[in-house]
């Protein structure tokens, strides 16, 4: 499409949705200031950088082997800067701690500290990228019984909790030198495969851990911390440490941030409605957005019902300062570089989406209690033009407009992704 008919085409959709009330202009003011975290996981199947083949656990399972996959750091920014330059919008970078750069020598996770992610936030920072972060509690010979922060074991209790205080050091200093505070989320897999008869021990455990951890001072200018619940996982199936009840019961009582995983609860639970329900009783809200399928399988996001439920209900709510917004897939099925920018645009277009939404007028016919002009006024924005002012929201970004992005990946697969020396591992985990 030329430029001209853009431009056309987004004029008679801002006096459409004119007719309606809504200022498109500030609509895109808004989405502006909505930041993405980008997960550096989904370029490299969740492996990072501690050794040369990963092994997963902790609940987490990559399927595919689609060539390509990133090898080391360099070949992972340069990954991500191809998703930057395809991806409107602004963005971050989401970290695991074992994505650190350690020069070829074994660093173990108690051991972790800012100079092995110097790297990363040089990068970040020549790019004007906030960075968020995340201690690594699987994937270890001290995690291999799935247990971490609540191990019976004090011994490895102490060294998850020394992990989990050079990570909130780490996360410190990359928001001091961002200059934007990093979000470090803690999320631990520890459960049981079959049913334990002490659930309240474990849970003691874990809470003692934290508590532990969050008693060191850290400096709120330059970091956040959130926790992470989880329904089950592969071998965690019939109980986990960190549910919702407890993830929330301890953001509530310690007045820390709550992360919200759209594959951690039960499937006819849905994130969007917890939102409301959480946003005035917590400091915040981190949202890991995925698609589910049948199990927590963190399937690259489409614009279906939930997601756009979720992005309705962040600009409702109407308190951005109180949330951020990430992604959380692993998809290894597909050329992961064309899983990130479908799953960052397809985010940014719900947003835009919510935003383009008459909100104050719909929610003023339903404090007057006319639910039929309420119903009436939702279904005539489903078919309203908002995919002209996506296609100039894309071209004022110099982000691709509509499908010209993947002609940009197939030409970075055929240069660069199918150069690796990696072969294609169908069907393979970690």
């Amino acid at each position: 499409m030329t430029e001209h008919r853009i431009a056309k085409t987004y004029e008679l959709a801002g006096e459409r949705y004119a007719e309606l009330g809504v200022d498109v202009e500030d609509a895109l003011r808004r989405l502006a200031a909505i930041p993405i975290s980008l997960h550096c996981w989904q370029g490299d199947d969740v492996g990072g950088f501690e050794k040369s083949k990963a092994e997963l656990g902790g609940g987490l399972q990559v399927t595919g082997g689609y060539p390509g996959r990133a090898r080391n750091a360099d070949e992972l920014r340069n990954d991500i800067d191809q998703v930057l330059a395809l991806a409107p919008g602004r963005h971050r970078l989401n970290l695991h701690a074992c994505y650190l750069e350690n020069g070829g020598r074994r660093v173990n996770r108690d051991a972790v500290a800012p100079e092995h992610f110097q790297g990363w936030i040089d990068w970040a920072g020549a790019r004007g990228l906030g960075l968020d972060f995340n201690p690594t509690f699987f994937a270890h010979e001290k995690a291999s019984d799935g247990l971490t922060l609540s191990h019976p074991d004090k011994a490895i209790r102490d060294f998850w909790r020394a992990h989990a205080k050079a990570c909130r050091r780490i996360a410190a200093e990359m928001g001091r030198q961002t200059g934007t505070p990093c979000l470090i989320n803690f999320w631990m897999p520890d459960g049981s495969k079959d049913t334990p008869v002490d659930r309240l021990a474990p849970r003691r455990r874990m809470a003692e851990s934290l508590d532990d951890i969050f008693s060191e001072p850290l400096d709120g200018n330059w970091a956040i911390e959130s926790l992470e619940s989880k329904l089950f996982g592969i071998g965690a199936e019939s109980y986990t440490v960190v549910s919702h009840e407890f993830a929330m019961g301890y953001a509530l009582s310690r007045r820390k941030w709550l992360c919200l995983d759209t594959g951690h609860f039960h499937p006819t639970e849905v994130v969007s409605d917890k939102i409301s329900a959480l946003l005035d009783v917590l400091p915040g809200l981190l949202l890991h957005v995925s698609r589910p399928v049948r199990w927590d399988s963190d399937h690259v996001i489409v614009l279906d019902d939930e997601v756009r439920a979720i992005a309705q209900q962040i600009v409702r709510c109407d308190q951005l300062d109180k949330l951020r917004v990430g992604l959380d897939f692993f998809d290894a099925s597909i050329n992961r570089v064309a899983a990130w920018v479908i799953g960052a645009r397809t985010m940014r277009k719900a947003l835009l989406l919510a935003l383009l939404e008459p909100s104050a007028e719909l929610k003023a016919l339903e404090l007057a209690g006319d639910y039929t002009g309420r119903l009436a006024l939702l279904e005539e924005c489903k078919t309203l033009p908002a995919h002209a002012v996506w296609d100039h929201y894309c071209l004022a970004s110099n982000a691709p407009v509509g499908l010209d992005w993947l002609k940009t990946v197939r030409r970075y697969e055929a240069d660069t992704l199918g150069r690796r020396s990696r072969p294609p591992e169908r069907g393979s985990i970690g």
